[in-house]
């Protein structure tokens, strides 16, 4: 059984900061990649920035410069810095990660809310 844990989200007033965090728990040997995706109401799920088990970054266009993904291997934790927030950031942003040989999981989701 594998679960994911977010936190951090909450209210900001544009161009403020959050810090999210994911914690994976159970039978976990090995994390490849991690990732933070968000939905916004009535749009689909979108990639906001993932990271490989070796640290490459991949970042959707709308958050280059302004949000960080890091990740804490021997503690199977990612993070999502974000910065310089802008009311279209919000969003309940989900956790993802995957495992070799035995698949995705998703976290339950966290609030984010820009006021303008």
């Amino acid at each position: 059984q594998v679960q994911l844990v977010e936190s951090g989200g909450g209210l900001v007033q544009a161009g403020g900061s959050l810090r999210l965090s994911c914690a994976a728990s159970g039978s976990i040997f090995s994390v490849s990649a991690m990732g933070w995706y968000r939905q916004a109401p009535g749009k689909q799920r979108e990639l906001v920035a993932d990271i490989t088990s070796g640290g490459i970054t991949n970042y959707a266009d709308s958050v280059k410069g302004r949000f960080t993904i890091s990740r804490d291997n021997a503690e199977n934790m990612v993070y999502l810095q974000m910065n310089s927030l802008k009311p279209e950031d919000t969003a309940v942003y989900y956790c993802k990660i995957v495992i070799p040989r035995r698949g995705v999981y998703w976290g339950q989701g966290t609030q984010v809310t820009v006021s303008s």
